[in-house]
């Protein structure tokens, strides 16, 4: 979701008038005088197509004019390299490209040459110089001969010739310090023509600044490491950690070697930029460090393989910003302005901002081990009103990032202002220049278009130096939030070639930038609600967007109460619900209604799982009596603070008592007894709810019904009359029983006592008997391999038992 691709260029002025605009211009290129341009040249007037507005700026891929009948293009040529991008004095400079015969026919006598034009002494003059498509004999200057033209011969239908032209500085008619045009042009002759004539130029815009300017113009390039939203709200149980889980792989790409976002580290810790950093994307990284999951097409989770990356990536990264300027933007992102336009009208939608920017401070100190600024806000494309203003300050910060054509500047300015400039309430807007600013738009894989936007780049900031050499300014450069790699190389070529060649240039940070001093005759007006583009407006977030965002809150807010680790749940949902009002879903509403849907139907299936288990009816026996209620926790923590009520219908009085106290362990069931009285016998349904401290319901209530039967005195007595009949049988079987086990056995032969009468039993072992047999002794049973002495058994005839009384 590069901006690049979502947001081109966007015009600011409605259709009619534009065409207005443009039969302006074509009347302004034919009556100079008439059309009021005393600054410029009467040449440059009469070769302008079109006059853009001060603020308007030609896109990196734009198409070129429709060619009139005298302009029509036959053949073509395209400037692929020029060195030095800004030359001094000594320096040769070389152009490379390659010219094609467009037409079928042949074209004879073809031959390719350097056309040095003359001074451009305005950015709108170097503006008109790149929007121009046809030869302007007078206007494109003389061919230079030597090495600076190169002759092809026939160039057949279809064929293409590669050049290279070269000529010493000091042979170029530069004759002070400026910008100059330097156009290459085919010429040659068609088949049904007599004569040769120039058939395709090409221009390129070379500043030229032999020795350094007497006041320098302070630059300040913002360099954004930004990313779309990858990581869900949902997490999986880990060995010490919960792992993440995210929506996909494409964050691995990015930071993997040759990805955009590899590459924009790469290149910016080479040059003078201050990063601006989306936190929720370092967040994001980091998370990837360790174990994380994936989720595929058809909903399945995969372990993801970007460790390696993510550790590389961050390690290249700490080392970049090591003695750099860091912004922090809140965590996530968020879209200052659909808040402003649509957030405000959803109570609670801008208390997400504050805690989304202390967030954002945290994650990048703690990741990139720097103290960031957070005192910057950077509104979508730099267009603001005054209720983005005040959004974009609600959260702390002092300094709000403007683009010159939000903020217009007077008509009657006519040299381009210090960025930095007070417009109340103790708030600076930091105005970047929209020309510099878009000028890494577009397809910049081809390297024409490349070296085109290098030379406007450097062009219009030796432009800006000239128009004031006594006089030192500070610009500000904020390129588009995600650029492609492509649109990154072309950057870094231009910055790169300011710091070795740039004399009239000298970078400072932003936050010196916004503490330059303010051009009086510099724009200060924000410019009203109605004046925000509606190419924009149609892709903000919508009204229904930030009340779904606080139905999740307060969800959550419910949820946290009964937890006893809520930061365990809170800390990924609030970082989800940041995602969710991020920049990057501008254009892709569906795409951003699925995030959200994503994150509440994970909360619901979390909180679903602390309910009450569906319940039977049940008897209730008397007028007193307990009912037992089961409440399940699936959490892997336990929950506390939640209370079970039960209502009940009044048809036979059943009083359901008090509220009661619920906390059940994570992972269990805890079955809750509520005691009850009823004041009569009778069906009456119940109904259980769970409750939070603060009063809320939770889950779903749970209906079963309920009967209570009274149980009666003679009821009673019938029951306790049978008890005492059982036990009586039973003591009466015991005492029979031990009376048979007194009895002596009628078959054991008679003893005589020394002492007394006979009885039957076994005859008393002598002292003789020492000698016997264990068996014949009585001290065992015949045929016993244990040896066992047979005490406490008993045989059927009671053998081995010793009888005294």
């Amino acid at each position: 979701m590069a901006e690049a691709a979502q947001i081109p260029g966007t015009p600011f002025a409605p259709a009619r008038r534009r065409w207005a605009v443009r039969c302006t211009a074509v009347l302004a290129a034919s009556l100079p005088l008439l059309a009021g341009v005393a600054a410029q040249s009467p040449a440059e007037a009469a070769a302008a197509p079109s006059a853009p507005s001060a603020f308007s700026v030609p896109s990196a891929q734009a198409a070129p004019a429709a060619p009139t009948a005298d302009e029509s293009r036959t053949a073509s040529v395209s400037i692929t390299g020029l060195t030095p991008s800004a030359p001094g004095k000594g320096d040769t400079v070389t152009v490379s490209g390659r010219v094609s015969n467009r037409t079928s026919s042949d074209i004879t006598e073809a031959k390719v040459a350097l056309r040095p034009g003359a001074r451009l002494t305005t950015r709108s003059a170097i503006d008109r110089a790149d929007s121009r498509t046809a030869y302007v004999p007078g206007v494109d200057g003389e061919e230079i001969g030597g090495k600076g033209t190169v002759k092809i011969g026939d160039l057949p239908p279809g064929a293409g010739f590669s050049f290279t032209l070269s000529v010493p500085a000091d042979k170029l008619p530069f004759d002070e310090p400026g910008v100059y045009q330097l156009g290459v042009s085919l010429s040659g002759r068609m088949a049904d023509e007599a004569y040769g004539r120039v058939l395709d130029i090409e221009r390129a815009i070379l500043p030229w600044q032999p020795s350094a300017p007497e006041q320098a113009t302070q630059l300040t390039f913002l360099w954004p490491l930004i990313s779309s939203t990858h990581v869900t709200a949902r997490t999986e149980s880990g060995d010490r950690r919960r792992i993440p889980v995210f929506e996909d792989d494409d964050l691995e790409a990015e930071i993997a070697p040759g990805g955009r976002l590899q590459q924009m580290v790469a290149l910016g810790g080479k040059l003078p930029v201050t990063w601006v950093v989306d936190p929720d994307l370092l967040a994001s990284v980091e998370a990837m460090t360790n174990n994380y999951k994936v989720l595929t097409e058809d909903g399945r989770e995969v372990a993801g393989k970007g460790q390696a990356d993510a550790r590389r990536w961050l390690h290249e990264l700490r080392q970049a910003v090591e003695d750099g300027e860091v912004v922090a933007l809140p965590f996530g992102d968020p879209d200052l302005a659909s808040l402003a336009h649509r957030g405000k009208k959803v109570s609670g939608a801008l208390s997400h901002l504050g805690p989304a920017t202390e967030l954002g401070r945290m994650t990048v100190e703690t990741t990139l081990l720097t103290e960031p600024s957070t005192d910057f806000a950077w509104p979508v494309e730099g267009a603001v009103d005054p209720s983005i203003v005040s959004v974009a300050t609600s959260a702390g910060a002092h300094n709000v990032i403007a683009r010159s054509d939000s903020m217009r500047e007077p008509a009657s300015l006519n040299h381009t202002p210090t960025a930095a400039r007070p417009i109340g309430g103790g708030t600076t807007a930091i105005v970047a220049d929209a020309r510099l600013s878009k000028l890494f738009r577009g397809d910049m894989t081809r390297a024409d278009g490349s070296t085109q936007a290098v030379q406007r780049f450097l062009a219009h900031t030796q432009s800006i130096t000239a128009q004031q050499p006594g006089r030192q300014r500070s610009i500000v450069v904020a390129p588009q939030r995600m650029p492609t790699v492509s649109q990154a190389q072309a950057m870094a070529d231009a910055l790169d070639t300011l710091q070795l060649d740039g004399r009239w240039v000298e970078f400072v940070s932003l936050a010196e930038a916004a503490e330059a001093d303010p051009d009086p005759r510099a724009g200060r007006k924000v410019p009203g609600q109605g004046s925000y583009p509606d190419s924009l407006r149609k892709r903000e977030l919508r009204t229904e967007s930030f009340e779904e965002i606080r139905a999740i809150r307060n969800t959550l807010d419910d949820f946290k109460s009964i937890l006893s680790e809520p930061a365990r749940v809170e800390t990924p949902f609030n970082s989800a619900l940041h995602r969710s009002m991020s920049v990057s879903w501008r254009g892709d509403r569906e795409a951003a209604a699925e995030y959200r849907d994503s994150v509440g139907g994970y909360l619901e299936e979390l909180t679903g799982g602390v309910r009450l288990i569906e319940k039977s009816d049940m008897k209730l026996s008397g007028r007193s009596a307990t009912i037992p209620v089961t409440v399940q926790n699936k959490l892997l923590q336990d929950v506390e603070n939640l209370e079970l009520r039960l209502v009940s219908g009044r048809r036979i009085g059943l009083d359901v008592g008090e509220a009661q106290p619920v906390t059940v362990e994570g992972g269990h069931s805890q079955s809750v007894k509520v005691p009850t009285t009823a004041k009569a016998n009778g069906r009456t349904w119940v109904e259980a709810r769970l409750y939070t401290e603060d009063g809320d319901p939770w889950g779903e209530a749970m209906r079963f019904q309920v009967e209570v039967t009274e149980i009666t005195s003679a009821v009673m007595l019938v029951i306790s009359g049978g008890v005492l009949l059982v036990v009586l049988a039973g003591v009466r079987m015991y005492t029979q029983r031990k009376r048979i086990g007194e009895r002596p056995d009628p078959d054991a032969p008679l003893v005589r006592h020394a002492d007394g009468p006979e009885e039957r039993g076994e005859p008393e072992e002598s002292a003789e008997a020492g000698g016997k047999p264990a068996a014949e002794a009585g001290g065992g049973q015949a045929g016993d391999p244990a040896g066992n002495t047979g005490a406490g058994r008993r045989g059927p005839s009671g053998a081995g038992e010793k009888v005294e009384r």
